[in-house]
């Protein structure tokens, strides 16, 4: 009989245990955390009254909390559900045409008439469309909840054929306010709300502040929205962040302009433009010249919405993660928002952009869909209260 000491684990199974606990104990108390609201009284009591979202603690995906990590994970695994559309092509006064496509929910239990039935208008992000995972999945939720989509493809994005050189730019509502009077003119009994996400957030503040008080939009939502482009072009410019995001939006840019080269190239030099290495040397060349700006600099004060918050008569909910590498924390206007009657700002610690990841296996979008489905019930359900709160308050 051998005498000797009972089988040791081994020396890393302590340490990967102590390891473990405290990472757990970080992720409950620092990463999992209740979003900042900021907001004016009134427009967040009605917000904390009716949409609990905002009251609870958003906890990011544990092996992926970081803003770079939500950011890439998402396009990664987000699942892209099956939505059929009917498309719609509308003329434009310039002799260009812009593609709508619909999810008419004609099967709506919760709103049978289709004259009457709220309506969703989608915004995607700078090169999206109405197929990118996102939208489609806030199309299903709308879908879920009863409502009608249509979604607002940007000239060149939606598969029509560019007729003129002019495509997107985030500081021209001309397309955006032309689509909101189509859809009110054809639909004149049925609720409005728009949705806008990234760049298309940015469009659609811009309408708002442009448009005041005669929005034809009962209230407004936007996801990982850009408020400053100067610091938004900053943060895309540092390397990191450029190889991660900025070169590959710029490339996919450049592969939409190819296919357009003929009419662009009628007016525009394509070859130079094909040279941009960034977003802010296509801008240059391209966006700000198509747009009649001096400079990129005028282009780019001109379509920061934090320069125009103030215009903004239509209540409008905005989400951003503090961690967004496309739209800096820093950037975020906490100030004017914390005086607002119509605006409100929601800024979860992390979710960087367009990810708001939850879940051990984050592949369907959760977290907007909950604040989508919440916001847009509540603003739809109690229209009269939210105007009466908003118009109160913005008189005094």
């Amino acid at each position: 009989m051998h005498g000797g000491s009972p089988h040791q684990p081994p020396v890393w199974t302590p340490l990967l245990l102590g390891v473990g606990v405290g990472w757990l104990l970080y992720y409950w108390t620092r990463v999992s955390r209740r979003p900042h609201l900021v907001s004016s009284g009134p427009l967040r009591q009605f917000l904390e009254s009716h949409c609990p979202v905002v009251m609870e603690k958003f906890c990011p995906t544990f092996w992926c909390p970081g803003g770079r990590l939500q950011t890439i994970v998402r396009v990664m695994l987000a699942s892209r559900p099956h939505v059929s559309y009917r498309n719609e092509v509308i003329s434009t006064e310039d002799g260009g045409q812009i593609s709508l496509d619909w999810m008419d929910n004609d099967e709506s239990p919760h709103f049978p008439d289709s004259s009457s039935r709220p309506t969703i208008i989608l915004l995607p992000g700078l090169t999206g469309n109405s197929q990118q995972s996102y939208i489609l999945h806030l199309v299903r939720q709308a879908d879920r909840d009863g409502y009608r989509c249509v979604v607002f493809n940007n000239r060149g994005f939606g598969g029509e054929k560019l007729l003129t050189h002019r495509t997107f730019c985030a500081a021209n509502t001309e397309d955006l306010a032309q689509v909101v009077n189509h859809v009110h003119r054809h639909l004149p009994d049925a609720p409005l709300v728009a949705v806008g996400v990234s760049i298309g957030g940015m469009l659609l503040l811009n309408y708002l502040a442009s448009t005041g008080r005669r929005s034809q939009l009962g209230s407004a939502l936007v996801f990982s929205t850009p408020w400053n482009v100067f610091a938004s072009t900053a943060s895309l410019e540092r390397p990191l962040n450029y190889w991660l995001f900025n070169r590959s939006l710029v490339t996919t840019l450049k592969t939409t302009l190819c296919r357009f080269r003929d009419v662009i190239g009628e007016v525009l030099d394509v070859e130079q433009i094909l040279q941009s290495r960034s977003i802010q040397e296509f801008d240059e060349r391209y966006t700000s010249i198509v747009f009649g700006y001096r400079s990129c600099h005028d282009y780019y004060h001109d379509a920061s919405p934090a320069n125009k918050l103030q215009k903004i008569k239509t209540p409008v909910l905005c989400v951003n993660a503090a961690d967004d590498p496309f739209s800096p924390g820093e950037a975020l206007p906490l100030d004017e928002a914390s005086s607002h009657p119509y605006l409100a700002l929601l800024v979860p610690a992390h979710g960087g952009h367009i990810g708001f990841l939850e879940g051990l296996y984050p592949n369907r979008q959760r977290y907007m869909n909950r604040v989508f489905s919440q916001f847009v019930g509540a603003t739809l359900q109690r229209y009269d209260d939210l105007r009466n709160i908003t118009k109160s308050r913005s008189q005094n």
